[in-house]
This record gives C-alpha cells, sequence and structure tokens, in this order.
C-alpha cells in the first residue's frame, strides 16, 4: 500500500495494489473518486482538495496507527 499526500496540489492517494493496472473511474463527488480493477479490486482511492475534507492535512501530514499485515492462507 502507498499513501501519497502532495500539498502542492492538496491532494491525496491511497494506492492499494501496486503494480499499473487498467482501471475503471468511479466519481464517487468532486472530490473523490476510486480506481477499480479486474474482478471489481479496489486499486485507489484518490482524494483532490484533501485539506477540506482532512483538517490539518497541510501542517501535520499524514499519521498512521495500528497497521498491520494479514497473511492469505
Amino acid at each position: 500500500m502507498e499513501i501519497i499526500y502532495d500539498p502542492t496540489v492538496d491532494a491525496l492517494s491511497i494506492r492499494f495494489v501496486e503494480e499499473r493496472i487498467e482501471c475503471e473511474t468511479i466519481r464517487l463527488s468532486d472530490q473523490v473518486a476510486i480506481d477499480v480493477g479486474p474482478e471489481e479490486h479496489l486499486v485507489a482511492i484518490e482524494v483532490l482538495d484533501a485539506s477540506e475534507l482532512t483538517p490539518g492535512i497541510k501542517e501535520r501530514g499524514i499519521s498512521l496507527e495500528n497497521l498491520s499485515v494479514a497473511s492469505k492462507n
């Protein structure tokens, strides 16, 4: 997973799949879009004007807590 906040354009990108694959972009609002890949897997979430939806992101950046990796059995 890759999470990037670009303060110069105020955009947040959360990418769940590393490789580049063909996706369909579904706009949930003017600010939020999701990229869906084959078999309807979520590939990425893109948030424009991120500071409007996440106050303080420009000043504090992004913090991640309690992340864990689940293994597939």
